[in-house]
């Protein structure tokens, strides 16, 4: 006859299978943790700056074929710029149609998010492409394509996301290069597209060309779902796992940027240490997954514990764009039109390009 199992030992049975599946799944999650990390450049993206190189000097090229449409030519290129006062490497993608042409019009791409560390860049990545309205069409037109990758991606020194100089020195320092290449022939005239995090690059762009490059004639810019109010993009989706991704990112970027910013101003220490984590991770497949796994651990109401706006500079968070916006929307808002193949094109003084 067997014997009846006492309550006490199979709770406690329960208990140890319930402990080892919960360990399981942790061991899971770490060593997936591990092993989803961004790529790490490769030495093309490094390079020892002189005092002597400028802004927009070309360091070095090379071929580049990933993606790249039929009918064009591609290059990655590595180039100097500046972020907060001092030099910093950048790399960006040109690609040029087959046939023939001199003074070739210019189109400059700021791309979205992909991250914050350097092997989150587009040419990393390898979709240097991504959320361009229609590459062929540009090719097709004649145009040269200008996509900066943004100093800190690809590169090291850290990615200023967000940041409005310092991308639009990225949009402009890349086109001053690729005008450099030998045999591109690329003109002076340019027009700027971005798309989301690229679209505030873009605005920032427009606003600052006369000003960082004069020998460019910007003509108009295309800003996609640009971000155009930073403080509200917080506020309104602070909740969600996008909103605190990109609160890891805007926190840890600006309190590298900006000496006034400190860390724990505006998150706890466990909030911190989280954030650290999601913003070692690029927006690429299981990478973004797991990002999103990991924001199920800051608190519902999101990453910042105080108000972004309420400490240091309020402007910064208030005003991203400044107080000239106008230099852009009446550039971009001038002639614009979004034609029947899908790509997007900004007027103004009634030429294209």
């Amino acid at each position: 006859m067997a014997l009846a199992t006492r309550p006490g030992s199979l709770l406690a049975k329960t208990i140890r299978l319930i402990a080892a599946f919960a360990l399981l799944l942790v061991s899971f999650a770490l060593v997936a943790w591990l092993a989803f990390r961004p790529a790490t450049p490769d030495a093309f993206y490094g390079f020892a700056l002189s005092p002597e190189q400028s802004s927009g000097a070309l360091l070095r090229y090379e071929p580049y074929t990933l993606s790249i449409p039929i009918g064009g030519q591609g290059w990655r290129i590595l180039y100097v710029t500046s972020s907060g006062g001092k030099q910093m490497l950048a790399s960006a993608i040109v690609v040029l149609p087959t046939r023939g042409g001199d003074e070739r019009p210019v189109i400059a791409w700021a791309h979205g998010t992909t991250g914050i560390v350097s092997g989150c860049a587009p040419s990393v990545l390898g979709r240097p492409f991504e959320h361009v309205p229609n590459m062929e069409a540009i090719l097709r037109q004649g145009w040269a394509f200008v996509g900066t990758d943004y100093p800190g991606l690809g590169t090291d020194g850290g990615h200023p996301y967000l940041v409005g100089e310092d991308a639009a020195r990225a949009v402009l320092d890349a086109v001053r290069a690729a005008r450099r290449l030998k045999d591109a022939h690329l003109g002076d005239r340019v027009v700027v597209w971005g798309f989301s995090q690229g679209g505030h690059s873009a605005l920032w762009t427009g606003m600052r060309a006369a000003a960082i490059a004069p020998e460019l004639k910007v003509l108009g810019v295309a800003a996609m779902a640009p971000v155009s109010d930073l403080n509200e993009l917080v506020q309104a989706s602070k909740g969600s796992s996008f909103g605190k991704i990109i609160s890891s990112y805007i926190l840890t970027a600006y309190a590298r940027a900006y000496p006034d910013v400190r860390l724990g101003d505006y998150a706890s220490p466990t909030s911190r240490l989280v954030a650290h984590q999601i913003a070692s991770r690029c927006i690429d497949g299981y990478q973004t997954r797991l990002a999103v796994l990991a924001s199920k651990l800051l608190p519902r109401d999101g990453l910042f514990s105080k108000d972004p706006g309420s400490t240091g500079d309020p402007a910064r968070s208030k005003h991203p764009l400044g107080q000239r916006t106008g230099a852009v929307t009446h550039c971009a808002g001038r002639g614009r039109r979004f034609d029947t193949a899908g790509t997007a094109t900004a007027l103004c003084s009634g030429t294209l390009l």
